[in-house]
C-alpha cells in the first residue's frame, strides 16, 4: 500500500532509500559530462572512419539495450540500428556469467558491432567480441576500464570507450554475497545514460547522427534541471513524479506511446516500475495499442470495483485494481513559439506549468475517445523540447524518479 505520508517527509525518503536511487538519479548530468570528458581521453576524437556503417548492432541487458533502442530512434532510417539482447541464460553463478549472444547472418564487414556492459565481465560478450572480429565487423565497447571486456576489446582492435559507475559503487560493492538473488540482479538506476553518453558520441563521430558534444552537455544541464525540480525536498502537489507516482497507487497503467522517442520512454517505465517499485505495467505504440489493449479497456479492470455487488461490505477489502492510461509523446512547440521552456524557467524550485498537449493527431484523438467512452483516467506525458534528445530526457527523468518514488512509498 501507498504511504502518501513518505512522499512528503524528505528524511523518511532518505532513510528507505537505501540503495541511493533517488543520488543516482541526481547524478545523471555528472554521469553525462564525465563520459563525454573520458570518451575524449579514450581517443574518440582521433577517430578517423572510413564511412558509415550499414547496420550498428548493440548488444548488452538491461539499460544497455534500452541505450540501443534510444539509438534506433533518434537515429530514425539513415542508418539500420539493432539492439542485441542475449539469446541464452545457461546455468552460472551469477546471472550475468551465463548470458550468451549470437550475431545475425547478416552481419559482416560494412557494420559495427558496439558491446556494452556495466559489469564488463560476461564471458558471453567477450565470445560475441570474438564472432564480430572473425566476420571483420568493426567492434566498440563501453565497459568499466580493467575489466575483462575492455581488455578483450584491445585483443579485437576495437575501440574501449569507458562505463562511468554510479557515485554509490563502492558501497554497492561493500554489500555482503548473497545478499541479492544472483539471477535476479538489481541495476545502477543511472546506468542507462552512462550507456547512451558514449555511444552518441561514437555515433555522431562515424556520422549516424548529429549528437555533438556540446547537445549532450546541454542534455546534462537539462537532466540537473529537472532533478531540482523533481528532488525529494520538493512537496508532491509540487513535484510532477511525486504526483505521477501518487497517480499509479493502485492501478495497472497502460503506457501508450506516439512516436519513437516516447516509445523508449514508456519501455524503460515499464522496466521502472518492474525493477524498482515490483509493479506491472504493458507498454505499447499507437495506433495498434489500440486493439491490443482494447480488452482491458473493457474488461473488469477498467470497469473498477464489481458495481453487481453494490451492498457488500467493502470496509475489510483492499482497494479494487483499475487500469489508466499513460500516453507518452514527443509535443514540441510549433515553429514561432516558445521552445517549451527548453532554456528552464530561470527557477526550477518553481512547480512546472503543465504542458499543452500539442497539436493532436487522429490516432490520439481515438485514444481519448476510447478512454472517455468506457470512463478509463488518461494522464498525457508530454516531452516538449524540440531536439529529441532532450524531450527523451524530460519523459526519462520524470518516469525514472516516479518509479522511485513509487517503490519508496509502497515498501515503506
Amino acid at each position: 500500500m501507498l504511504d502518501d505520508s513518505l512522499l512528503d517527509d524528505p528524511a523518511a525518503l532518505q532513510r528507505a532509500d537505501r540503495d541511493h536511487a533517488l543520488l543516482a538519479l541526481a547524478g545523471a548530468g555528472a554521469r553525462i559530462r564525465t563520459a563525454l570528458r573520458q570518451a575524449r581521453a579514450a581517443g574518440l576524437a582521433e577517430l578517423r572512419p572510413d564511412g558509415r556503417p550499414r547496420g550498428i548492432l548493440v548488444a548488452g541487458h538491461g539499460s544497455a539495450l534500452t541505450a540501443g533502442q534510444a539509438l534506433a530512434a533518434l537515429a530514425g532510417t539513415g542508418t539500420l540500428v539493432q539492439p542485441l539482447p542475449p539469446v541464452d541464460a545457461l546455468s552460472a553463478a551469477l546471472f550475468s556469467d551465463g548470458l550468451s549472444w549470437q550475431l545475425p547472418g547478416w552481419a559482416g564487414p560494412l557494420d559495427l558491432v558496439v558491446l556494452a556492459s556495466a559489469d564488463g565481465t560476461e564471458t558471453g560478450l567477450i565470445s560475441l567480441a570474438e564472432q564480430a572480429y572473425a566476420r571483420g565487423c568493426a567492434i566498440a565497447v563501453i565497459a568499466p576500464e580493467g575489466r575483462p571486456l575492455a581488455e578483450a576489446a584491445l585483443q579485437v582492435r576495437g575501440l574501449p570507450l569507458p562505463y562511468v559507475p554510479s557515485a554509490t559503487a563502492e558501497d554497492e560493492a561493500e554489500q555482503p554475497a548473497g545478499a541479492a538473488e544472483p539471477d535476479l540482479p538489481s541495476e545502477d538506476f543511472g546506468a542507462f545514460w552512462a550507456h547512451l553518453t558514449p555511444l552518441l558520441a561514437l555515433a555522431d563521430r562515424i556520422g549516424v547522427l548529429a549528437a555533438p558534444a556540446r547537445e549532450l552537455e546541454a542534455t546534462a544541464d537539462l537532466l540537473d534541471e529537472l532533478a531540482v525540480r523533481h528532488r525529494p525536498d520538493a512537496a508532491a502537489y509540487r513535484n510532477p513524479a511525486k504526483d505521477l507516482a501518487a497517480q499509479l497507487a493502485g492501478t495497472v497503467p497502460l503506457l501508450w506511446s506516439e512516436g519513437p522517442v516516447a516509445a523508449v520512454a514508456a519501455e524503460r517505465f515499464t522496466a521502472m516500475l518492474a525493477d524498482r517499485a515490483g509493479r506491472p505495467a504493458v507498454a505499447g505504440q499507437l495506433p495498434e495499442v489500440l486493439s491490443a489493449h482494447r480488452g482491458m479497456i473493457t474488461g473488469r479492470l477498467g470497469a473498477g470495483a464489481d458495481a453487481g455487488d453494490f451492498f457488500r461490505d467493502r470496509v475489510d477489502e483492499p482497494d479494487p485494481l483499475a487500469v489508466q492510461v499513460l500516453l507518452l509523446r514527443h509535443t514540441p512547440p510549433e515553429e514561432g513559439t516558445a521552445d517549451g521552456g527548453a532554456e528552464g524557467t530561470g527557477n526550477p524550485a518553481e512547480p512546472p506549468s503543465a504542458p499543452e498537449p500539442g497539436p493532436a493527431t487522429p490516432t490520439v484523438r481515438r485514444a481519448r475517445r476510447l478512454a472517455a467512452d468506457h470512463e478509463v483516467r488518461l494522464t498525457e506525458l508530454a516531452g516538449t523540447r524540440t531536439l529529441p534528445l532532450h524531450a527523451l530526457a524530460e519523459l526519462i527523468a520524470l518516469t525514472d524518479f516516479a518509479a522511485a518514488y513509487l517503490g519508496l512509498a509502497e515498501q515503506h
